[in-house]
Formats: C-alpha cells, structure tokens, sequence
C-alpha cells in the first residue's frame, strides 16, 4: 500500500516513509486524494494540533464519503492515533474507489470485471490460467502475459518457465516499473513463500496495470467499430454485386428474347403457322413467368439495399449506367409491346393464311371446271364444215354458232372471276402465287384466241348465210333453252360444290337459308327441263315423221337430253350433300360458341376479383393495423390466398388455348382478354410482393433505429392523416402540413433541403418508407466518417497514418486485408514504410469523397 501511495505522491513531488505514522496529520492524506482525484480539496488546517490533525483528517474522509464510498467504523480519530490496521482499511477503500471501481467489463462488478480483464488479455497463453487474485499469479507468468500481450517488445515470453517463478515475477516487476511506471508494490519472495498470497496487494498491483494498458483497451473498441462498420460495407457490395449480376441477366434475356419476337417472317402453310403460335404459348406458359419473378425480386432486393444503406448512413446504391430499376421496367415494356404485337402478327397470319386457301382451292375448282369447258373449243371453231355442209347444214351451224356465242358471253363472268380470284391471291402474298398466275394467263389468252376465233366462224357462216335456208326452229328453240339451263346446272353444281368458310352461327344460318331457297327453285328447274325434253321429243316426231336428213341430232347445239338428264340427276345428289356440310358445320359453330360462353363465364369473373385484390392491397398498404409482424403476417396470408388462386388462372389459360386452337377470334361475351388477366395477375402478384417488401423494410428500420411500436403506428397515423387522396404516398404540400403538425417550424430552403432527402429523384411525392426513413433520422444515433476516423487513429497510436503491420495486428484476418486492399498510400512527411491513408478512407466509406 505504502508503494501505491507513493506512486502518485511523487506526482506532487513528495512521498511516505511510513503509512502508519506519515497520514497522522491528515495532509498528506489530502494531497493523496487531490492528485488521484484530478480534484481540489477544501484549505488544510496548518497547526500541529490534535484538533486540526482531526479536521485535516476528517476532511479527507469527507471527500471520500462525497465520492459515494461508505466508511464503516473509520473514524478520524483512530487515523490520528496511528491505528494501522484502520490506516490500512482507508487505503484500501481509496484504492477501491479510485483504481478499481472504474474497471467495468461487460457490466460486471469492479473486481469481477477485473478478472475478467485478465482473463481474456492472457487467454492466448500456454500454462496460464487466471482465476482468481492470490494463487493464480503465484508463478508470475499471469503478470508476464499482460505485458507481452500490450507490449511484446518489452519480454520474451517464449523463454519463461513455470518451474521459475522467482525469475519470472522479478521480470515482471523490473519491466513494469522501467517500462511502465509502475512501482514495485509486491515482494517476489513473500509472494512465492506464501501459501495464500495477499489478495487486496495483488488486485491493486494489477489495477496499475489495467490503467497503465487503458489505451490498449481504447484501441480494441475502435477496432470493434471498424470491424462493425468495414461489416456493413461488404455486406452491401456483396448486395450491389448480385443487383448488377441479376440485372444483366434479366436485361441479357430481354435482349435476346425482343429479336425472337420481333421476326416476323410469314411462312407459307398454316401448320407451320400454327407451330409458331404453340411455340409462342410455351413461352407465355414456362420461360416468362420465372422472368417476371426475377424483376419482381429485383426491385425487392434493389429497396432493400437502398434501406440498408440509408440505415448505415451511406450514400444511395447508383447501379451502373443501363441497370437503373427504371432502365430495367422500360426493357420489360418493350418486351411485352414485342409480345403484344408477335401475338396480334401470328393470329393475323393465321387468317390470311386461312383465306389464302380458301381461295387458292376456289381458284383451282372454277378454273378446272373452266378448262374442262373449253376444251375442244378452238378445234370446233377453227372446222370448215360449213363448206361442204347443205343448207339446212349451214343454217344449223349458224345457229348452233350464236348458242355458242350465248354459252361464251355466260362463261364470261366465270373468267371474270378466275382472274379476280389470282389477282387478291397476289395482293395476299400467297406462295404459289407464280403458278395461279401462269395458269391465269393461259386461261386468259385462250378465251381471247376463243372470242377471235368465235369472231372469224361468224363473219364466215354470215357471208354464207344467205345460201342457206332457215332450218327447223325446233332444234333452234331446244338449243336456246338448253344452253342457259345447261350452264343453270353447271352453276348450280358449282354453287353446291362451293367450299365455305364462316366463324359464326349467324353466318352458317345464312348459307343455309341461301341453300333453302335454292332448294325452292327446284320444282320451277324441274318443269324447265321438261320442257327442254318436250322440244326434242317434238323435233324426234317431226324427223320421224317427215324424214329429215338430220337423222335425230340437233345441229344447233351439243348438249344432249342424255346430258341433261345427267347433270340433273347430279345436282339432284348434290343437294343432301350440301345439307349435311351445312349441318356439320352448323354443329361447329355451336360447340365454338359454347367455347366462348365457357370462357367469357370464367373472365367475367376472374377479371373483377383481380381487379378488387388490388384495390384490397391497396387499402391494406394504407390503413394496417397492430405490430408490424402482425401486418407482415397478414399481408403473406393475404399473399397466400392470392397465390392459391392460380388453379383458376391456370384453367382459363387452358379454354383460351382451345378457343385459339379452333381459329376463334373474337367474343361478345365478356370484354376480357387473355393478355388482360394475364397482365392483371403479374400486377396482382408483383403488387403483394411489393407491399410485403415495404413492411419487411419498416421492420429493418424499426430495429436497426430502434423505433418503438409505438413511435411506428404514431408515424403511420399521421401519415395516413396527410395522405388525403389514399393513394399511399404524400404531395409535397400534404408533408409540409404533416411536419409542420409534428413540430417542426422551417423556411423554404430548410423544407427544400428535407425534400431532397425523402424525394431524391423529384418525383413530388413522399413515400411511407422515405417517411419513416426521415423520421427516424431525426433522432437515431448513427456511426459517422469522423467517429470511424477517430477509431482508426486510436489504432494507430494517434498518428497520422496506420501501418499494415497495426492493421494485422488489431483488426480480424479479412477485415485487415479489406482495409490494406482499398487505403491509398500516406504521402505526408512523417510517412513510413507500410503507412496507409486512413484519414481519405474513413470519408470514402460514406461517400464523401472518392477513393
């Protein structure tokens, strides 16, 4: 005790010889607690007195007592008469109060937390083992490891021994008190030959040296806030890393996929047409859908980042140029105006193609019976039969020439129509169109050769006419009615031969009262034709009767009763058979306006319950209520629900595939599209995502701030109080009211200053999360750049710079090479080998400058 004494009495340049007689009179025991204290005691008595010795003492006892410390049975009295072992307790009590009351390590009591000091600085060391302040230092090597620990230059600890105690206090001792200034206060040999040794001589021996390391102590809590801060760093660039990394590869996708959808090169038959359509569903079914959960997640993860970083006071996360959320939403839109399109394209193609083969067989089937009638044509019209034919000859084949020239001016419409027909299959773009159009053309140039050649036969039977006598105008009256009612038939076979294509019932309805109608005509065709036969039977009579050397034919025309009894007897066939096409397609329509109903019935009912999901998020994202776990909990039920609902999607995906599969295009049932639920859904799922993103976060703040539950519903209840159109977010005037409510009396650049921190991007409006963001701000107690700097020149023993060795040395393994890896080099003139820029690095961590 004498030796603690006087180390801080030679401090006031004097010192005791004695502790039992040099406190007697109370002044030296004064100036012991003024240079411990850092403090000034009331004026000493300077008599030589018993009295004053009292007073000086009591004062003494009075400072100590001010200091909160209980002096059980020490009075002043017994210091004053030399009483030792009361001199002794006083000390005590003052080494207690003023060396070792302050030693606190994780809350623990002085001397506990003492001990544990010791325990943790020797941890590391063979063949120590503290426990405790008498036996547990009796080898010295305790009081070796707490010097080698702070100052390993000073003793070679590797060559100590547990066998040599008394080498090993007595280096202890000597260094501490060259070294450390601290005095010899313990006797190697009392303390070896002493069973149990003096436990209050060793706590305030080693209470010396607990304040003699207080800077070491210092340097461990600015590492730990390094290392706390340098944490919070990597975890955010390893958050930025996977931003950018999740980034490119969604807008890679959307790279490669808008060239996909954006080819639209036709192909030339419907099959391939419809592949393209089915391969354009997997896409919609498997490969987009994953990619709308990455964005989804993006975003989550790209506002979380932001909360976490506005949380650890650091600059806003700046994705590089082209990976902006924004960047990556207007990538998504042109995807999905790609896809739009792409699908309006494919369906389109669809019916032109459905057209294009419609019309390619009605040309083929118009254009074969076209050149099934002129065959043989020009061969008869280029006959010179009227040179040797006899009168009656000649005049049949005049006439039968202008029932020819009747049936060419009726067929002419047919021809009319092929090339009308090959002229649309070109301006479609159909691919074989060079062959209908080689076709078209050899249709076309033989019926000019036929009208020319008609032309020629006429003008050579007119110069010859007058030779000739008017034949029988029974076979003339025969062949003008059989001609028309000939081609009458053909047309009617034609019609009935006719393929069809409709997409509505109303449509099929009205072929069908075409062909009843027609189906009327019949009777009035029928009394036709036997009126044609009855001309013949006459002509028969008449040749039988008078011998005409015409021997039964008719000169006139070509078409036979035989004839027209067959085609008759064809268009007779023909009309059950177009019944039952009619029929058949009649049912088609029904089951295709079945298909309609089923899926208008679904859509009607799909497309309002999304549309009420959202408008329910939306009032939940605004007025919740209780804890904001139970919010969370409620919006992932809420989610759960949401998600359960799929099932239902999913079969209305699978009626829109029918619908598409039997080429219907549109329905009057319901005013929803499939690309309407779809777009619905993802924004019915995104939205919840979203919202539950936005709660998660509150919480991160919440905590990370340590906002009450209290303080959070009281900033939700004003600001869902200012949120006067319920839309989620605040104006700039309705966040002016709600500050000014809470207190907050500010100009126009204060209030100016504050929205370029909740609204960085200017966007006029203020967000719960920026909000709270704002709120918590005000008060919460974050790390700053200069508290960082300050730790690390604590670390660095107050210099100017840090070396790598000290960065090793006091930091964990990878925090220390994070620091080496990104500090520039110290560039001052007290730089040394090794000496980094802390001062550049701490403000680099938060922004303010670059590295």
């Amino acid at each position: 005790f004498t030796a603690w004494c006087n180390s801080h009495l030679r401090k006031a340049g004097t010192q005791i010889e004695n502790i039992e007689e040099d406190f007697r009179d109370g002044l030296k025991l004064m100036l012991l607690l003024e240079v411990i204290s850092g403090e000034r005691l009331a004026k000493p008595e300077r008599g030589k007195m018993r009295v004053h010795k009292i007073s000086n003492v009591n004062k003494a006892l009075d400072f100590i007592a001010s200091k909160g410390v209980k002096l059980v049975s020490i009075g002043a009295e017994e210091i004053v008469d030399g009483n030792v072992k009361m001199t002794l307790g006083m000390i005590w009590t003052i080494i207690l109060r003023f060396a070792i009351q302050d030693i606190s390590v994780e809350e623990t009591s002085a001397k506990e937390g003492l001990l544990l000091w010791c325990q943790r600085k020797t941890a590391p060391y063979k063949n120590v083992n503290i426990q405790n302040f008498h036996i547990s230092w009796k080898d010295g090597l305790g009081f070796c490891a707490l010097i080698h620990r702070h100052r390993p230059e000073l003793i070679d600890y590797g060559k100590l021994r547990k066998d040599d105690p008394l080498t090993n206090l007595n280096t202890a001792f000597d260094v501490a008190e060259k070294y450390l200034d601290i005095p010899k206060m313990l006797d190697a040999e009392d303390i070896i030959g002493t069973l149990r040794p003096d436990e209050k001589a060793i706590m305030t021996y080693v209470s010396c040296y607990y304040h003699a390391f207080s800077g070491a102590q210092k340097a461990e809590t600015a590492a730990n806030r390094i290392c706390k801060v340098l944490a919070v760093n990597q975890e955010n660039e390893q958050l930025m890393e996977d931003y950018e990394k999740l980034a490119s590869d969604l807008l890679e996708w959307i790279r490669r996929t808008i060239p996909w959808l954006e080819n639209r090169a036709p192909e030339n038959t419907m099959q391939a047409m419809q592949q393209k359509l089915e391969d354009f569903r997997d896409y919609r079914r498997l490969h987009k859908p994953p990619k709308v959960q990455e964005k989804c997640q993006l975003e989550i993860n790209f506002n979380t980042l932001q909360t976490k970083l506005r949380l650890s006071n650091r600059p806003a996360f700046m994705p590089s140029e082209g990976k902006m959320v924004s960047d990556i939403n207007n990538a998504w839109g042109g995807l999905e105006q790609a896809e739009k399109g792409y699908e309006e394209w494919l369906l389109n193609e669809i019916r032109r193609l459905e057209r294009l083969d419609h019309l390619a067989e009605k040309f083929r089937q118009k254009a074969s019976i076209h050149e099934s009638w002129t065959d043989g044509k020009e061969a008869m019209l280029q006959q010179k039969d009227y040179e040797t034919a006899t009168l009656s000859e000649i005049k049949a084949l005049l006439k039968k020439h202008e029932a020819f020239e009747s049936d060419l001016a009726a067929h002419q419409d047919r021809v009319e129509q092929i090339a009308a027909i090959a002229q649309e299959l070109n301006e479609l773009d159909y691919y074989d169109s060079p062959s209908v159009n080689a076709r078209c053309q050899k249709i076309c140039d033989q019926w000019d050769n036929l009208g020319a050649l008609t032309q020629k036969r006429r003008e050579a039977l007119e110069r010859t006419e007058k030779l000739l006598e008017t034949i029988d105008q029974l076979y003339l009256e025969y062949a003008k009615r059989a001609a028309p009612f000939n081609n009458w038939m053909e047309g009617a076979m034609e019609d009935l031969q006719d393929t069809f294509i409709v997409h509505t019932i109303e449509e099929i309805q009205g072929l069908t009262t075409a062909h009843e109608q027609f189906k009327a005509t019949l009777p009035d065709a029928d009394k036709e034709r036997q009126a044609i036969l009855g001309i013949h039977n006459e002509v028969s009579k008449i040749v039988q009767t008078y011998h005409v050397n015409m021997a039964g034919t008719n000169p006139y025309t070509t078409i036979t009763p035989h004839e027209i009894n067959g085609k008759w007897e064809h268009v007779r066939q023909l009309v059950p058979r177009r019944d039952q096409a009619l029929m058949e397609e009649h049912a088609r329509q029904q089951q295709n306006e079945r298909l309609r109903k089923q899926f208008g019935a679904q859509a009607n009912v799909i497309g309002p319950w999304i549309q009420t999901k959202m408008e329910e998020i939306g009032r939940i994202s605004i007025e919740m209520h209780g804890t904001l776990e139970d919010q969370l909990n409620h919006l992932r039920q809420y989610e759960k629900s949401i998600v359960n609902y799929k099932p239902k999607i999913d079969q209305l995906e699978g009626d829109h595939q029918q619908i598409q599969e039997a080429l219907i295009f549109d329905n009057k049932h319901t005013n929803y599209t499939m690309e309407h639920i779809r777009v619905g859904w993802e924004q019915l799922l995104t939205t919840i995502a979203r919202t539950i993103n936005e709660v998660e976060n509150q919480i991160l703040t919440r905590d990370a701030k340590g906002i009450s539950q209290e303080q959070m519903n009281e900033f939700r209840a004003s600001f869902n109080h200012f949120d006067r159109k319920k839309t989620g977010m605040m104006d700039c005037e309705d966040f002016r009211a709600c500050l000014i409510s809470m207190g907050y009396n500010m100009g126009e650049a204060e209030f100016a200053r504050i929205m370029s921190i909740v609204d960085p991007n200017r966007l006029g409006v203020v967000t719960f999360q920026a909000f709270i963001d704002f709120m918590s701000r005000e008060t919460a107690d974050t790390d700053t750049a200069d508290q960082v700097m300050a730790s690390f020149k604590i670390l660095a023993g107050d210099k100017n710079y840090i070396t790598v060795d000290e960065l090793r040395r006091e930091l964990p393994p990878d925090q220390a090479e994070y620091c080496i890896a990104r500090m520039a080099p110290y560039n001052g003139r007290d730089a040394v080998p090794g000496a980094l820029d802390y001062m550049s690095f701490s403000t680099a961590l938060y922004g303010e400058s670059d590295l």
